[in-house]
Formats: structure tokens, sequence, C-alpha cells
């Protein structure tokens, strides 16, 4: 008997499951969306997050990661560990979705489907905790505050919650993707992002008189320019780097020439080879540019997250479990990845993994984008998550 043939049984199992929680589901995804937390101050999900797993059985530790939950469920005897992670916090953004069940917190919205991730999360967990014996092994379920601030993958890895892991899989929701339907992307998903802080140090002098100075706010946008023409120039284009600076600042009067100007920003790669060279080259570039005008720089480059790269045998079986339980009429390829940054790629560090998108998008309004103030999501994608996630854990030992 083949493998999809094995499958079937199970799949069906897991659906009908799935499907009798749905209200339940629903139930839970609305009370966190109620209740939504900022980045590292997530204590009162954690505990409402305890108490599901909790009471399915599940080996519950708390205060992983500072405030995030580690459930463990035991199955078989597969000594293979696959872990299982979404993340927990919010936005600091004003709701404006008019839902009857919008956050009750003023300025704090789930505008990135977070309150969605953790629900499917917790319905994976109820769903394969009633597979009993019938599961093969072991699966860690990882609930992880702080992924908007791109710290709490680290926070949990420094508390074990890697230990042992042969596997992890994750999900994210996708606006753009219809309910319903699942989004598989190959190879890198989202990009590297890191932190950008420079300094021009020049010489102040009368605004009348600037060939007696040395202007730092001039030879700040000689600086920005020269970067962003150097991309197009001396880059990869099949290797795209986005660098972004999104703050300036510096003068003291509108009649006196600044010397000193910081600008602060992002830097976003996919592949990783460019990434490790980024520093670098702008620095190389800020030197010669400085040194052109007389000026003197300090830099301040700080390593980020890295870019998120799907394991393709665990993509695969993503993908596999989708079309099998959903359909090919489900599975939506995505042909490139996000300059986006998901801090689930620190995961990857320790162990192979792989993210799919949750379709979310609504098939008779608007969709917003994530992040935005009337985000909302397609409540019947919750199910659909659940059911492909739990599935492809079953599948998981079946390799």
């Amino acid at each position: 008997m083949g493998e999809t043939q094995r499958f079937s049984p199970m799949k069906d199992r897991i659906k009908d499951l799935a499907l009798s929680l749905a209200p339940r589901l629903i139930e839970i995804r609305r009370h966190l969306h109620s209740h939504p937390e900022l980045s590292g101050q997530e204590q009162q999900t954690a505990v409402y997050v305890a108490g599901v797993l909790s009471s399915c059985g599940l080996h519950v530790k708390e205060a992983i990661g500072k405030v995030g939950v580690i459930g463990e469920l035991s199955g078989g005897d597969d000594p293979r560990l696959l872990a299982i992670r979404t993340d927990m916090d919010a936005l600091p953004i004003q709701e404006r979705t008019g839902l009857e069940f919008a956050s009750r917190q003023p300025g704090i919205m789930h505008a990135c489907g977070h309150d969605v991730h953790t629900t499917v999360g917790l319905g994976t967990a109820m769903v394969l905790s009633q597979l009993g014996v019938s599961l093969p092994g072991k699966v860690r379920f990882l609930f992880q505050p702080a992924e908007e601030i791109a710290q709490g993958a680290q926070w949990m890895v420094q508390d074990g919650a890697m230990n042992d892991v042969n596997a992890i899989l994750s999900v994210h929701v996708f606006p753009s993707i219809p309910a319903g339907k699942i989004g598989i992307r190959y190879g890198a998903l989202t990009a590297a992002a890191d932190d950008l802080e420079l300094t021009i140090i020049g010489e102040s002098g009368h605004g009348a008189r600037p060939h007696e100075a040395i202007d730092a706010i001039w030879i700040a946008s000689q600086v920005i320019t020269a970067l962003q023409q150097a991309i197009s120039r001396t880059q990869n284009p099949l290797r795209p780097v986005v660098l972004t600076i999104g703050k300036i600042s510096g003068g003291r009067a509108p009649n006196v020439i600044a010397d000193q100007v910081t600008m602060m920003g992002t830097v976003r790669s996919l592949h990783p080879e460019t990434n490790d060279a980024l520093p670098t080259w702008i620095e190389n570039i800020v030197s010669s540019v400085c040194q052109t005008y007389g000026a003197k720089y300090e830099m301040n480059y700080r390593r980020g997250t890295p870019s998120v790269q799907n394991d393709a045998k665990l993509t695969n079986l993503l993908e596999s479990a989708a079309r099998e339980v959903w359909g090919s009429e489900s599975i939506q390829i995505i042909p490139e990845p996000s300059l986006g940054a998901e801090d689930f790629s620190c995961y990857l560090q320790y162990a192979p993994g792989s993210m799919f998108r949750l379709g979310v998008g609504f098939a008779d309004k608007k969709n917003y984008p994530l992040h935005h103030p009337q985000f909302e999501v397609d409540e019947s994608a919750i199910v659909t998550g659940v059911v492909t996630m739990a599935c492809a854990a079953y599948q998981y030992w079946h390799q």
C-alpha cells in the first residue's frame, strides 16, 4: 500500500476533527484578537495559550523566551522531534475594522494575523492530541513572543526551545491569497534585514560662507545618493539589495551649516553571500564620499534576522499534505520571495524548516494589507491552516 493510500483515512480523521472544532477555533481567535498585546508583553496571551494546551493534555512550559510558551505532545516511538512555531504579538496600531470583536486595547491591534497564527497552532495541538498513539512521534509547539521586533525567536532559542529538534514548520497569513488556498514557496521566502546607523561628521559654519565649513547635511545627501546608485551598478541585479534610509536628524539652525547628521535605515537582501558582504560594501562607499569632501563618519551596522530559506523536503511535505487534503486547486506556488523579514529564520540555524502562506483573503470585499488598521481575515482560513499543519505533521514521520 502506498503512502498516499495509508494517509487517506488519517487525512479524513484530521479534517473531521478540525471541522468539529471550528466554532471553538473561531472563539479562540476572536478572544485573542480582542485582547492584543505588544511584543514582549504577551503575558495574558501566554496564560490563555497555556490553559488551552493543558486542557488538551500537553506538557506545558511557561516563561520560555521571557513570555513564550512550549507545549509538548508525546506520540509513538519515532525519535525524531518535530517543532511547530507560531507567534503571538500584536502591533502598535489603532484598529479601524469596526468588528464586534475588535481590539479592546487602544492603539494596539492584531494587524499582522498573529492571532490567527496562534489559533492555528492551538488548533493543530488540539487535533493531534486526539490522535493518541496514532501519532508516530513527539511534537513541540512553540508559541513565540516578540516577532514584530525580531527578538522573540532568539529568546526562545536561548531558553532551549530548539534542543533536540529535527525539523520545524510554521505559517504566516497572506491577504493577497484567497481563503481556502495555501501558498507554497521553495527556497528563499523572506529577506535578511539588518539595521544601519550612519553619522556624518563635518564642521559647522555660517550659512552665507559654505566654503569655510564642511556641510554634513549635503554630504549625507551625497552618501545616500551614492549608495542607491551603487546598488544598481555594483550589486548583482539577480540578487536584490534594498537599502532604505528611514530617519535623518541633524542641524542646529536655518542659517548654520550642520556639523553632524545621523541617518538610520534598514538593509535587506535575499542571498547569504550578498548579506555577508554588505557591511564592507557600504563602508567603502561612505568612506570614499566622506574623504572626497573632508568629512568623517561613524558607522554601526547591526545584523538582524537572516533570510528564511525553506527546506526543499519540508516544503514538499507541506505542499503534498495540502494537495492531498484540499486538492491541487488549493495550492498557489509563490514565484517570488518577500523582502519583508521574519525571525522564523533564527530557528533555521538549528534545524531545517519551512513556512507556508495561509490565504486569508475575502472573495467579495477589499483585502487590506498586513499592518493596516483595517486588516481583516476570512476566518474560514483557520480550519484550512489547522488541517494543513496537522496533516503535514502526521506525514512528517512517514517521509
